[in-house]
C-alpha cells in the first residue's frame, strides 16, 4: 500500500451536479438557481465556521433553499423542497472518476471519500453512483459539527485515518478546500471542473488538471 492517502471531495469533484439544474430551474424559474444555491450554501457554512455555530449540511441546505426562495420571491412547498434535496442522493459520477480511481488503486493508493455531507448521504451517493468498490473508506465531517475548510475537520480526518497530515492529499474542485487542506499541512490537487477563478490569496497545489485522469497521473508520478 502506498503511504500517501488520497482524499476526494464528493459534490462537484466526484459527482456531477448538472443533473439537478432542470429541477432547480423549474422550481425557481431561473437558469442560475442551482449555482447560486450552492454558493450560498457554502457561504452559510463558512459563516457557521467563523462564528462557532454547530450544524449539519442537510439543515443548511434546507435553510439555503428558503433563502433562495425569498430572493427569487418564490413559494416552495415542503414537498418541492424535499424533492430538490432528494436529488443529491441520485447524482452520477463524472465520466473520468472510475478509470482514474481504478488506476490509483492499482498503484496501491488508499482512496477516501471526504465530504461535508452526512455519512448516510455520502454512502448513499457512492452506492447509487456505482462507486462503492472505488473507495476504501468514507469520512464525513458531521460529528465535528463543523465543515470544510475549518481547520479542525482536516485534523479530524487525519485522526480518523490514523495518518499524519503530510501523508494525506485532498483532491477538490474548490479552491477554498484545497487551500484549507494545505493550510493544515495536507497536500492537495486541484481539478478545474469549470472555468472557476482560483483565488490568488489561497495556497495553490502544484498538482492541477482539467480532468481526474490528469490529476491521477501527476499523483502517481510524484511517487515514481
Amino acid at each position: 500500500m502506498n503511504s500517501e492517502i488520497i482524499l476526494f471531495d464528493i459534490n462537484e469533484t466526484v459527482l456531477d451536479l448538472s443533473s439537478l439544474k432542470p429541477s432547480f430551474t423549474q422550481a425557481f424559474a431561473q437558469q442560475d438557481a442551482l449555482p447560486l444555491w450552492f454558493s450560498r450554501l457554502l457561504h452559510t457554512s463558512t459563516v457557521c465556521i467563523a462564528t462557532g455555530i454547530s450544524s449539519d449540511f442537510a439543515t443548511l441546505a434546507a435553510i439555503t433553499l428558503d433563502n433562495l426562495a425569498a430572493y427569487y420571491k418564490v413559494t416552495l412547498s415542503d414537498k418541492q423542497k424535499n424533492e430538490l434535496l432528494k436529488g443529491f442522493a441520485n447524482l452520477q459520477a463524472h465520466s473520468d472518476i472510475k478509470p482514474a480511481l481504478s488506476k490509483l488503486k492499482q498503484r496501491g493508493f488508499k482512496t477516501v471519500a471526504f465530504s461535508n455531507s452526512s455519512s448516510a448521504l455520502i454512502n448513499q451517493q457512492i452506492s447509487q453512483a456505482g462507486l462503492a468498490e472505488y473507495f476504501d473508506e468514507v469520512v464525513s465531517v458531521e460529528s465535528t459539527g463543523s465543515f470544510k475548510p475549518d481547520a479542525k475537520v482536516y485534523q479530524f480526518v487525519a485522526e480518523q485515518l490514523g495518518a499524519a497530515n503530510e501523508n494525506l492529499r485532498l483532491v477538490a474542485t474548490h479552491d477554498w478546500d484545497t487551500h484549507g487542506a494545505m493550510s493544515q499541512g495536507l497536500k492537495a490537487a486541484y481539478i478545474a471542473r469549470s472555468a472557476a477563478f482560483y483565488n490568488p490569496l489561497y495556497l495553490k497545489p502544484e498538482i492541477q488538471g482539467n480532468n481526474m485522469l490528469e490529476i491521477v497521473e501527476q499523483i502517481i508520478s510524484t511517487k515514481s
